[in-house]
């Protein structure tokens, strides 16, 4: 059989094996196997062919993965809708306690209760961070 074939063989196997793993690594390892089919398609030595793909498959694992790793795992740029309103500051309109309280957070009256600490009572006046959004309510905890 030639190997050119042989190459596009293995590549498949391994695109197949990236689809069912997600990892990155066996569809680099394809492209490699895709780059050494495509010195086999010349007509090449095996030892050139295999030269190919370790080079092509060290640029993939070495250069390229960890950068779309890193991609994959940055934070979004931008919060929006209620995560943006967590860590901003707020006022407080009504006395916050464990069972009501009101503040205004960017010009919006939110439902509030204390963070954690169900028995803190935070006065009116009070500026407040917000820690966590649940639901309709603002959990926050007073500045200090």
């Amino acid at each position: 059989m030639v190997s050119w074939i042989v190459w596009l063989i293995v590549a498949a196997v391994l695109g197949v094996a990236e689809l069912l793993t997600m990892t990155f690594a066996f569809g680099l390892i394809a492209v490699a196997a895709l780059v050494a089919a495509a010195v086999g398609a010349f007509h090449l030595d095996l030892g050139v062919q295999l030269a190919a793909f370790v080079v092509a498959a060290g640029a993939g694992l070495g250069v390229v993965r960890p950068v779309a790793i890193r991609h994959l795992k940055q934070a979004p740029m931008l919060r929006t809708g209620v995560a943006a309103l967590v860590g901003r500051s707020a006022i407080v309109l009504e006395e916050v306690n464990e069972h009501s309280g009101r503040v205004r957070i960017e010009g919006e009256e939110w439902s509030s209760r204390p963070y954690l600490d169900e028995s803190l009572v935070i006065p009116v006046g009070t500026k407040v961070d917000v820690m966590q959004i649940k639901g309709a309510t603002a959990l926050v905890y007073p500045r200090e």
